[in-house]
């Protein structure tokens, strides 16, 4: 089986356990579904995404139940990270890796673009303005 991680996510679940999220999008329908459709999980499930990013973030996020993988593919990341009430950048380009830890703040610009890859803690995810 193949899949194409631009278009379809995998989860991946306890047990060594991944499967494919078919009709995963992110309206709020869609992201309700895979959490009921994963809670069994819990903590230990982690959404891998494959996306292109450009320009800045509209808002931060954090996952309190996990630390989030970020890869870059293609492009210049420059990520924020809210660490002790301080900010800290992190700017990440092709073959570079960022770990967001539990619980921090985050949010990022991709200036003119490029692909990463995330394997997220998605559990209890939220989100605030930027």
């Amino acid at each position: 089986m193949t899949i194409d991680i631009t278009a379809t996510p995998v989860h991946l679940g306890r047990g060594g356990t991944a499967r494919p999220v078919e009709g995963f999008d992110w309206s709020a329908s869609s992201l309700l579904a895979y959490a009921q459709s994963t809670e069994a999980d819990g903590p230990d499930g982690r959404l891998v995404i494959m996306s292109h990013m450009s320009g800045a973030w509209s808002t931060w996020e954090c996952h309190p139940m996990g630390a989030e993988v970020v890869i870059a593919c293609t492009g210049t990341h420059r990520f924020v990270q809210e660490v002790d009430g301080a900010e800290r950048v992190v700017e990440i380009g092709p073959g570079q890796a960022l770990i967001n830890p539990p619980g921090v703040w985050h949010t990022a610009d991709s200036g003119d673009g490029g692909w990463i890859v995330t394997v997220t803690a998605g559990l209890g995810t939220q989100h605030r303005p930027r």
